[in-house]
């Protein structure tokens, strides 16, 4: 069976679809989205991460890395993930445990005998697994072998989104799925681009397509400070569904708990000390839905 490289599998998630489920993180993104809880999904390899205040600069990762990808700067240690073949030899040199990996590589035999120990719970609860990342969908053969492996044993399988897929994949894997959790961060295409990298058309392409094919979608808007949350933003959002006859979506509040990662990553986090969004701030946005005859809940 083909292998896939993951980053977590979360057991009893009831965030991520109905029911108990479990969450199956695939490494690979082809968004930047600036506010991304995950930024260690985004690349599809291998990474290493590293935490200042265990490390104690004795550089023996530096030291030990055949392919010279570590750097020593600052007081901080640096990782070139170009140059990084992930051959962990830096982890295994680390006296203080300062460095960790993100990803590996797992068959569809591993992944499906660790959905299957919670088998009874899915049963009891109307739960089931769901594929998240990253982007499920850029490892399209090995998502496609998963989800098929899964609904040999009559599995509910979901899967989050970005909707940024080539049409031809996407409409080869999204009926595969029982429900389809869309994320759709912004209704303009320019606006889109600046905080994610790339424009919204495919991605309103391909949720059209899903709609008219009758595939069970749940759209939902991450809702980002400076970005997507005044009331002008959510009248865009209801055109755009409108235009679309979407009556169902789910608002998703900004939060903060990806920020950690951003400096194990050693990159910038451009919503660093932002304030975190809650429901009662998004009642007034919440309610331009509901009045356009758009059931809009969090």
């Amino acid at each position: 069976m083909s292998k896939g490289i993951i980053f977590n599998i979360q057991k009893f998630s009831i965030h991520d679809g109905p029911g108990i489920r479990t969450t199956v993180f695939l490494k690979g993104c082809p968004l930047r989205c600036e506010w991304c809880s995950n930024p260690e999904s985004q690349l599809e390899k291998v990474q290493i991460l590293y935490d200042v205040q265990s490390c104690v600069h004795c550089l023996q990762c530096v030291n030990h890395c055949p392919q010279h990808a570590l750097t020593h700067q600052d007081g901080h240690i640096h990782v070139q993930f170009d140059q990084c073949i992930g051959c962990l030899k830096c982890i295994e040199t680390c006296p203080q445990k300062a460095l960790s990996v993100e990803g590996e590589y797992q068959s569809i035999e591993e992944i499906v005998r660790i959905c299957l120990q919670d088998l009874p719970f899915y049963e009891e609860s109307d739960g089931g697994v769901t594929i998240s990342g990253g982007e499920g969908m850029s490892q399209p053969t090995f998502v496609k072998d998963l989800v098929l492996a899964l609904k040999e044993h009559q599995i509910h399988v979901a899967i989050e989104t970005t909707g940024y897929v080539e049409p031809v994949i996407f409409q080869d894997l999204a009926p595969l799925f029982d429900l389809l959790l869309f994320d759709v961060k912004h209704y303009q295409s320019e606006k889109h681009f600046l905080k994610t990298g790339v424009h919204n058309e495919r991605i309103i392409e391909n949720l059209k397509w899903a709609h008219e094919h009758h595939i069970e979608i749940l759209p939902r808007i991450p809702v980002i400070p400076d970005f997507n949350n005044s009331l002008e933003d959510a009248r865009g959002f209801v055109e755009l569904f409108q235009s679309l006859h979407i009556k169902r979506v789910q608002l998703l509040p900004f939060h903060q708990f990806g920020e950690k990662k951003y400096e194990m990553l050693n990159k910038e986090y451009a919503y660093k000390n932002k304030k975190a969004l809650h429901n009662e701030d998004l009642k007034d946005y919440q309610n331009v839905f509901i009045q356009n005859q758009i059931d809009c809940f969090f």
